[in-house]
């Protein structure tokens, strides 16, 4: 995802808001997998929903200002979902709430709108699923290289915390591996991926050029 958001960073699709809860949402919501679960729902339902409104009132909605109309769009689903998830898991609601409320932000900023102009209501609902899975899918995937080996655990949304915590290997991985359960580790393993992903493309360039 770091490198998603350069790439779309230096395109200028993104704004300065959308680029900081981006970073935000990568580094704290994948502290827990319950909590990056939750997220990746939010993603997907703000960017669909927002999708939805948007196509809905394309023919009242004003030429002018849409963007900031669509931040409104997309704070009001945001808002939704979290009404609809302390329904469900009110402890689960309360210990993501910050984290969900990033995703209107990441989603207005992100230059969605922009993209579902024109569009027909199943192509928009297509892109905009596609973008919250690009986003979300590998916050889920840190969550999880940084609990297992961060607390040895996996958790899921649910039970009287708030979350279901899972235990399924005892202690044995080696003391350092516990950073990558605070958000320095977060940032260390990030900058491993991004330095990984570089070389990989810088290899593949010089193979190419070859």
């Amino acid at each position: 995802m770091t490198s998603w958001l350069q790439e779309r960073a230096r395109s200028g699709d993104f704004s300065p808001a959308a680029l900081l809860s981006g970073g935000a949402l990568v580094v704290m919501a994948s502290g827990r997998l319950a909590h990056a679960l939750i997220v990746l729902a939010a993603l997907l339902w703000t960017h669909c929903a927002s999708a939805l409104i948007a196509f809905a009132g394309s023919r009242i909605f004003p030429s002018g200002g849409r963007r900031a109309l669509f931040a409104f769009v997309a704070s009001f689903a945001a808002a939704l979902y979290l009404l609809l998830l302390w329904l469900a898991f009110p402890l689960a609601a309360l210990q993501s709430f910050f984290f969900v409320s990033f995703v209107p932000l990441f989603c207005a900023g992100s230059g969605l709108q922009a993209r579902l102009e024109n569009k027909g209501l199943s192509r928009a609902l297509r892109i905009s699923a596609f973008e919250a899975a690009r986003s979300g899918v590998p916050i889920v995937a840190l969550s999880i290289a940084r609990e297992l080996f961060g607390h040895r655990s996996l958790s899921l949304p649910g039970g009287d915390q708030g979350m279901m915590v899972f235990y399924p290997f005892g202690p044995g991985f080696p003391f350092f591996l516990s950073l990558l359960s605070v958000s320095s580790g977060a940032l260390l393993l990030l900058g491993c991926i991004l330095w990984a992903h570089r070389r990989a493309k810088a290899r593949r360039a010089a193979e190419e050029d070859a």
